[in-house]
């Protein structure tokens, strides 16, 4: 009996659920976006300080003015650091992979060797010292992970 009424909600439920859905789709087009009188070319150049409206034009010749007040000619030391100041921009194989992969720190270990006896006929070998990484392999860390000193 239980089972029964669980049945008759779960299809009630499902066929108010599909009235409600359908019921969305019953708005018309032009009541949802009313139509003015001004074109798409009008509401541009209104926004943008066009020549359609009153005192566009205006507000079109001050911008030209302000930008132009703001331009100066490239002088000989402008043009010749052109190319060196465009290189740091310029996303070479290398650069791309140094900045996304960046390699963690390996720190050298300075190690002395005592003065000792080396070889089946013993021969003396001095004290030295010598350089090694800590790590026998270079480690690089995943894009975004943070490499910094905390």
């Amino acid at each position: 009996m239980r089972r029964n009424w669980i049945e008759t909600a779960a299809a009630l439920l499902a066929a108010v659920g599909t009235v409600m859905v359908l019921g969305g789709c019953a708005t018309s087009k032009d009541k949802l976006l009313p139509h003015g009188n001004h074109t798409m070319l009008d509401v541009w150049q209104q926004e943008t300080g066009g020549s359609a409206g009153s005192g566009g034009g205006q507000v079109a010749r001050q911008l030209l003015d302000a930008r132009q007040g703001l331009r100066r000619p490239l002088t000989e030391g402008d043009v010749q650091a052109a190319p060196a100041a465009n290189a740091a921009y310029t996303r070479t194989a290398t650069n791309e992979i140094r900045q996304q992969f960046r390699r963690l720190p390996n720190p050298d270990l300075v190690m002395y060797v005592f003065p000792h006896l080396a070889g089946t006929d013993p021969v003396p070998v001095p004290g030295y010292s010598t350089i090694f990484p800590l790590y026998q392999r270079v480690q690089y860390a995943m894009p975004g992970e943070r490499v910094e000193d905390y």
